[in-house]
């Protein structure tokens, strides 16, 4: 039996649920902060936040937005995706990452993509040689 499940997170307490996962991509942000931007990335940006769960326990974690750009067409942003770092190399994030693609497909969007710290080269690996994605771009970033 497959013990493994995947659920759009809706409820207040679902999201304040997975925030220990997500705090492990998203350090700079505390419970409140992260409550706040989840609920007004929902209501105002199309933000979707989905949770894995392996016996009933967040495993992973994704957020993402589908967008229309004219660089991209119809495709959907990967804002958030990780995996609890005590269950990493289980095949947790390959599932939840091709639950995005099968979820852009079924809701007509040509393509997904993300972005990816340059320090995480661990995870450079696994979107270019397991999830075979093609490196495109650079993101620039400024703070004002």
């Amino acid at each position: 039996m497959d013990t493994l499940t995947i659920r759009e997170l809706h409820s207040q307490n679902e999201i304040l649920e997975a925030f220990p996962v997500m705090q492990q991509l998203r350090t700079h942000l505390d419970e409140k902060a992260y409550l706040e931007l989840v609920t007004e990335a929902k209501e105002k940006d199309m933000y979707r936040l989905f949770a894995l769960y392996d016996q009933g326990e967040i495993v992973a974690v994704t957020g993402f937005k589908p967008m229309i750009t004219l660089y991209y067409g119809r495709f959907v942003w990967v804002c958030d995706l990780v995996t609890d770092q005590n269950k990493r190399s289980n095949g947790y994030g390959e599932k939840l990452l091709s639950y995005v693609h099968e979820w852009a497909k079924e809701n007509g969007y040509d393509s997904v993509a993300l972005s990816s710290g340059l320090q995480r080269t661990d995870a450079h690996r696994f979107y270019e040689d397991k999830m075979e994605y093609d490196k495109v771009s650079y993101v620039f970033k400024k703070i004002i």
